[in-house]
């Protein structure tokens, strides 16, 4: 495994899913009826599972499958949900097509971790049917403290050697008008926004806690071979995080911005 490739663990992943699942509801809130019954629903980079379940609550007779390159998240995603009828199989969202036609693709904070995603569109759009939906949210956090704070302590003496490339950049994702501009000529009836969350978080060190189950997995990923040094790199990183983020009478108010798509293929 690459430095750049992290490692997942979905019980860490799995601690804040409150938080984490509510984009995916707002985001499903906006996708229209399906063109077929039963529909085919993709789900890229399903993590876990938690929420590909939601989608056969959305559409009880649907044939879903989700997909993920990671398998501690897929072997978690199996057990979990062992016996409902959804799939799940490894997949890289970088080449991934679909072997069907589908009435709905979705992913769920995934395409953040694939560079040029905006260009795989044309594809998924193509593997739809006539009428279906092509719906993503990812995270549009890269310039908040959480993120620019890890890209600095990366970046600074004496771990910019062992760090060098391992994190993602500021432009991970794109402005929802870009989303907008570039679903819009593949000739799809285009929804593009944004939405900042306050998420309420609990914990002496919560969004450490956070970042633990996401943008921190890369650096965890690198340092795996020397403990010393990863316990170093968190303790200066939680002091960071922790001046950046002070916690209140009722717990730490995290700020969290998501982008927002939900692309219908024309009839």
């Amino acid at each position: 495994m690459s430095a750049t490739t992290p490692a997942w663990d979905p019980a860490q992943y799995l601690r804040h899913a409150g938080h984490r699942t509510r984009p995916f509801t707002d985001l499903l809130a906006r996708v229209p009826e399906l063109p077929r019954h039963p529909a085919c629903i993709a789900d890229l980079g399903c993590g876990a599972g938690n929420v590909t379940a939601l989608l056969t609550a959305r559409w009880p007779t649907a044939r879903v499958t989700g997909y993920d390159n990671s398998p501690e998240m897929l072997a978690r995603a199996r057990t979990d949900h062992a016996g409902t009828g959804l799939g799940f199989a490894h997949a890289d969202v970088r080449t991934w097509l679909p072997g069907e036609p589908c009435d709905l693709i979705v992913s769920n904070a995934t395409l953040q971790w694939v560079p040029g995603h905006a260009d795989r569109f044309g594809d998924w759009v193509d593997g739809l049917t006539p009428g279906g939906t092509l719906a993503f949210q990812v995270p549009g956090n890269f310039d908040a403290p959480s993120h620019t704070l890890l890209r600095e302590l990366a970046a600074s003496p004496p771990w910019s050697a062992r760090l060098s490339g391992v994190l993602r950049h500021e432009e991970a994702v794109l402005r929802p008008e870009t989303y907008l501009e570039r679903l819009t000529a593949l000739g799809c009836a285009t929804d593009a926004w944004e939405t900042t969350y306050v998420h309420l978080l609990a914990g002496e060190h919560p969004v450490l806690d956070w970042v633990r189950g996401t943008a921190l997995r890369p650096v965890l990923t690198a340092l795996a071979d020397d403990p010393d040094a990863r316990e170093a790199f968190v303790a200066d990183y939680r002091a960071a995080l922790r001046a950046a983020y002070p916690a209140g009478p009722h717990g730490t108010p995290f700020p969290f911005r998501r982008v927002f798509a939900v692309a219908v293929k024309e009839a």
